[in-house]
């Protein structure tokens, strides 16, 4: 059988889209393993989204939290509000307190991708205070570390992302994912999958 793996997202103005889009790429080509993307639900309303400009969402299904269950290892996306996943994003971890409750998610591996506005705006505050979920899940945190190679001491670029997962820079909205960037996600999809797969057969 498969390994399956989720790439479950929040993307207000597509930075994280674009990146999950590339991680499911990444995870896609490795060999036996199925990968589909997932959004989490909206908690803002229609009117609240049209003056942030915040432009319509794409047809990618959204998930509930018992379907999180159905996947061998999952890849958690969202956008930082002030150092932190987005409230959307947190709102719909709240909402798995049955799965945590069954320890459902135990010992599945899990990633985390993310955007900012800036350089100092949480490229590892982001993910280090996500990890807090996947703990208490009993999920087990696969990190990229280093394994991106010489992208991962660009220093002439800027670049998201750090040894915590792949990411992006927003800036005021208008920047989007760079070249390098999309390469990391690429990788970090790949990487992530061949974990996964290892996991399952394991298990």
């Amino acid at each position: 059988m498969a390994t399956k793996v989720y790439v479950v997202y929040y993307s207000m103005y597509g930075h994280v889209a674009k990146l999950a889009e590339e991680i499911k790429k990444g995870a896609a080509s490795v060999e036996g393993v199925a990968v589909k993307l997932w959004q989490v639900p909206e908690t803002l309303s229609e009117e609240v989204l049209g003056k942030m400009g915040a432009p319509p969402k794409s047809d990618v299904p959204i998930i509930t939290p018992s379907e999180l269950a159905e996947a061998d290892g999952v890849l958690f996306g969202f956008p930082t509000r002030f150092g932190m996943m987005a409230a959307q994003f947190k709102a719909f971890m709240d909402a798995t307190g049955g799965l945590w409750r069954t320890q459902a998610l135990a010992g599945k591996p899990a990633g985390i991708f993310y955007s900012t506005g800036s350089q100092g705006g949480g490229q590892e505050t982001t993910p280090l205070t996500a990890i807090t979920q996947l703990v208490h899940h009993g999920m087990i945190f696969v990190p990229i570390g280093y394994t991106f190679g010489a992208g991962m001491f660009e220093m002439e670029k800027v670049k998201g992302g750090s040894p915590y997962g792949s990411g992006t820079y927003a800036g005021d909205g208008s920047r989007q994912p760079s070249e390098l960037e999309l390469e990391q996600a690429f990788h970090h999809g790949k990487y992530f999958a061949g974990i996964a797969k290892k996991f399952k057969a394991t298990a």
